[in-house]
């Protein structure tokens, strides 16, 4: 439904029908363009990796395991923070984006491991899959019954994360099901950060970022500034002070500006191994496979 005009009489009108967010002045507008630059730059992050991995069929040894599923639990919560949280649809609908494309990242990972290692390894790969994707279909359903079930608003909501509507007496507090969205949002932001680690251990381990696209780290990078930028030039709500809303965003902006900050560290990787070639266990395990082709 088009948000109320009454809720945000000097609002931009088709900010309102299209994002049901109330866009008092140019500030607002900047942060709602931010913030769908950063989703675009989200979402196009993973294709340039899914071509690195087609291209070098070492995925399973140029990527951590740990970083992959890390990645994936940041974002399930994310996910479901995000609902319970009560974001906007469009933000709801990417989040499940970002999970389908951390499923079929895994799912490149999983098949390089059982081609490069053989099949005995394959039943175990095959069964740790099936259980994420059960898992994370299990997860769409629940809050898909829920959204369904949930009535429908009458005033706009807000795109911060855990902004309390306000009413005719004040602020109104937290509700129970948004600081169980908040205290995920915290967790997710952990996971976020912790997966970055594993990566990096794995690249200087390999003297090497062969396998690893550089553009999914770049873009990474490039989205998380803009939503940074984006939740900091936000006005705060009515009968919200700057420290309040700052304090509702910690976890997510903690989890993006922190997570830039490793990705950085990523980058620099890249420029100390540039040119570096995979290890000799690399290089045999690859011609092995080549072998096993012929």
């Amino acid at each position: 439904p088009t948000g109320n005009l009454s809720d945000c009489p000097n609002g931009s009108r088709w900010v309102l029908d299209v994002f049901s967010e109330c866009a008092q002045d140019s500030r607002d507008i900047a942060s709602i363009v931010l913030g769908l630059i950063s989703i675009l730059c989200f979402a196009a992050a993973s294709f340039p990796q899914f071509y690195q991995a087609c291209k070098t069929g070492i995925m399973d040894q140029a990527l951590s395991i740990y970083f992959l599923l890390g990645w994936l639990g940041g974002d399930l919560l994310n996910l479901i923070g995000s609902f319970l949280a009560d974001q906007l649809p469009l933000q709801v609908y990417t989040a499940v984006y970002y999970v389908l494309a951390d499923l079929v990242m895994l799912s490149l990972y999983c098949y390089y491991k059982a081609k490069n290692q053989g099949r005995g390894f394959t039943a175990l790969i095959n069964a740790a899959f099936t259980f994420l994707s059960l898992g994370a279909v299990s997860t769409l359903s629940f809050l898909g019954r829920d959204a369904a079930a949930a009535p429908d608003p009458v005033t706009f909501k807000g795109r911060a994360l855990l902004s309390a509507s306000v009413d005719e007496l004040g602020s109104k507090p937290f509700s129970r099901k948004e600081i169980i969205g908040f205290t995920i949002g915290s967790i997710s932001s952990v996971l976020y950060l912790c997966s970055r680690v594993p990566q990096i251990y794995t690249n200087y381990k390999r003297k090497s970022t062969t396998g690893v696209s550089y553009s999914l780290f770049a873009l990474v990078m490039l989205g998380n500034s803009l939503y940074g930028l984006s939740v900091l030039l936000k006005n705060p709500e009515p009968g919200q002070g700057e420290g309040d809303y700052v304090l509702h965003h910690l976890p997510w902006l903690v989890g993006s500006l922190g997570v830039l900050s490793l990705d950085v560290v990523i980058s620099f990787q890249f420029l100390a191994y540039r040119g570096g070639r995979p290890s000799s266990h690399e290089e045999r395990d690859a011609l092995l496979g080549d072998q096993d082709d012929s």
